[in-house]
């Protein structure tokens, strides 16, 4: 299946992340330069932090020779592999972590709200709530992405809510010393998404801007951008 894929190279790609603003950044992996401090500053940071474990997430999932040390928003890059929700993603089982970013801010707004949208539909009595989510600024590498936009949107890889095909892809891909793929965008038709099976690649993740999912009789019904800061990018 990926080995009849192309695989096209990027260099400086700009790509856009929306993530949950209640989820802190990882300090531990933006006060370190290498996998050595890392390791000396974990083991001592332990001594005293027993909540590290719950901050840092599960190491066993992330090699850290591959965590790009230095870079502007390491933890950023960092924490799609080291959390990772057990039911998965649509290129994940569950087994690791992929780093999904989006070509425009829009596709992210939609791809999250969709997701979102899910979620709150069977959140019971849930009359009026507001959600804030950060939006991410990124510049990735790579030699290695496999082209999944040669597929047709008919294609299983793309299917709305079953993801057994597009979860063998992943598999598969990642096995074979991929860095990732790019796709089209399932909920942003004509779009682009990106999914790192590694974060060596990712040059700088930085903040852009907060925006509010307002929800209203389980529903979203309302996405506005709340701050906004000056980015190089």
């Amino acid at each position: 299946m990926g080995g009849s894929l192309p695989v096209t190279s990027l260099t400086h790609q700009k790509a856009y992340r929306l993530i949950n603003s209640k989820l802190p950044t990882i300090d531990l992996f933006e006060d370190v330069a290498s996998a050595e401090d890392f390791e000396d500053l974990y083991e001592l940071q332990a001594l005293t932090n027993p909540r590290l474990s719950s901050e840092v997430g599960n190491l066993d999932y992330l090699d850290v020779a591959e965590v790009p040390w230095g870079i502007p928003g390491c933890s950023y890059a960092v924490a799609a592999f080291t959390h990772i929700a057990p039911d998965g993603s649509r290129f994940s089982d569950g087994e690791y972590g992929v780093l999904y970013m989006a070509d425009e801010m829009e596709t992210a707004i939609q791809e999250v709200a969709y997701h979102q949208g899910k979620y709150i539909a069977n959140i019971e009595d849930l009359a009026f709530d507001r959600l804030v989510f950060r939006g991410l600024a990124c510049t990735f590498s790579s030699s290695t992405i496999h082209d999944a936009t040669t597929l047709p949107l008919s294609d299983g890889i793309y299917d709305s809510d079953n993801y057994a095909e597009s979860h063998m892809l992943g598999r598969k891909l990642r096995k074979d010393g991929s860095d990732g793929l790019v796709y089209w965008s399932v909920r942003a038709p004509g779009k682009t998404c990106w999914g790192l099976f590694t974060p060596r690649g990712v040059e700088s993740i930085v903040q852009t801007a907060h925006y509010e999912f307002v929800i209203d009789g389980r529903k979203i019904i309302d996405i506005c951008k709340i701050t906004s800061r000056e980015t190089q990018f």
